[in-house]
């Protein structure tokens, strides 16, 4: 296993350029061991490639947990992983869907590497690095794993839900960068050999191929720290079947990923900046003049506002998992509102009260009602402005693509 996070923290010379990392693991109810891991050295990325669990510990899930610090001793906060699931070795077992617990479902998020020999050494993760896909010996990736329709040519690529199987036509979209690949065929692999009859879900751990689309037996291939095209060789005594290099040959795991963002101005505070609060929904009720927005996530507190852009909203705390605010008059965007007849976007950020800044994905929109134009008369304009609609929703995300 290994396990990495990025830290983007600008350092005032007051605090010293150094940043360190200490993760440990470990649940309510058991021991957290330390993790050794190397600190976040100047790029900005640390990583702990081992954890040790003893067959006597029947835990099923753990989470970690990153302590950072400035080289000052000052602390930067606490941050958690979500659930991790602990599975000793892969099936052996033909998958089934009446057993969903270890199968990949379309739009999960995987992680990809080769171990060439079963060598830990030479473990090498499929990973994005300046718009190109490279075999990283150090920092792995995280993808979205996408079902696609094969009835569609590739500039269309409508995704499709459901559980993945060998034979599938999918799409890997790596999640930091929206780089991806063109459509692969994943493929079973037993002993070397790419599976082509084989349509079984696809379990964790698995070895498995990614058959370009449409080519003459091409796979996604590493060579050292490049990723390539490898051609197999077909089996002339059984066609089913494609032999494989030991770069062609991945194994699948799923992964956890959670980021917390918050403000670059760490001058200003004096306390950790965790726990980050985390904005997963939002709930808009009324409309003109009385307009409520209740914000749903996680580790609120009422030392918190709800801010519309530069626009404070006058935010009322419900609870650690839901905080109210009356949204702001859209004539707080400009003097011109009155006449707009296009929406008016705005991002929504969570201030604290010592001013450190909560980024979230999520948007608010001021929509126009239809209206007739306005008529302008002796100099004045007749009749007032339009009112406004309001909706709320998360950033669209739409992935670009490697291959024009």
């Amino acid at each position: 296993p290994a396990w990495g996070w990025k830290v983007f923290i600008p350092v005032s010379s007051s605090q010293g350029p150094g940043r360190g990392g200490f993760p440990g693991s470990g649940h309510a109810h058991c021991p957290q061991p330390t993790l050794g891991c190397s600190s976040c050295p100047p790029q900005g990325f640390g990583c702990a490639k081992a954890l040790y669990i003893s067959d006597a510990d029947k835990r099923k899930h753990f989470r970690l947990v990153l302590k950072l610090f400035f080289s000052n001793g000052q602390e930067i906060g606490t941050f958690h992983s979500k659930l991790i699931k602990v599975i000793s070795k892969p099936s052996q077992k033909k998958q089934s869907l009446k057993n969903t617990d270890l199968c990949i479902s379309s739009g999960s998020k995987v992680s990809l590497f080769n171990r060439l020999r079963s060598q830990t050494v030479s473990t090498r993760y499929l990973s994005v690095e300046g718009g190109a896909f490279i075999a990283s010996a150090r920092q792995w990736a995280a993808f979205t794993l996408h079902l696609a329709d094969e009835r569609y040519n590739r500039s269309e690529f409508p995704l499709r839900e459901g559980y993945i199987r060998y034979g599938s036509v999918v799409q890997l979209i790596c999640t930091a960068t929206g780089v991806t690949l063109p459509p692969l065929i994943i493929r079973k692999v037993s002993k070397q050999y790419a599976m082509l009859d084989v349509d079984e879900p696809i379990s964790q751990l698995h070895k498995c191929a990614f058959q370009f689309q449409g080519s003459d037996r091409m796979y996604l291939c590493l060579s050292t720290e490049k990723v390539i095209q490898f051609q197999a060789s077909p089996c002339p005594k059984e066609a089913n079947r494609e032999l494989l290099n030991d770069g062609s040959c991945w194994t699948i795991i799923g992964t956890e990923m959670v980021e917390y963002t918050f403000s670059e101005s760490l001058a200003c505070a004096r306390e950790p900046v965790s726990p980050v609060p985390l904005i997963a929904a939002l709930q808009l009720t009324g409309g003109g003049d009385v307009a409520m927005l209740e914000v749903q996530g996680e580790h609120f507190h009422a030392h918190l506002k709800v801010w519309f852009g530069d626009v404070e909203a006058e935010t009322m705390y419900r609870s650690p998992k839901s905080l109210v605010c009356v949204v702001p008059d859209v004539s707080a965007f400009g003097s011109d509102w009155r006449w707009l007849r296009y929406p008016i976007t705005v991002p929504l950020l969570l201030i604290r009260d010592d001013g450190l800044i909560y980024s979230s994905s999520f948007t608010f929109t001021y929509t126009p009602e239809s209206f007739p134009e306005p008529h302008l008369q002796a100099g004045v304009a007749l009749p007032e402005g339009p009112p406004h609609t309001s909706t709320a929703h998360p950033l669209p995300d739409p992935p670009p693509s490697l291959f024009s």
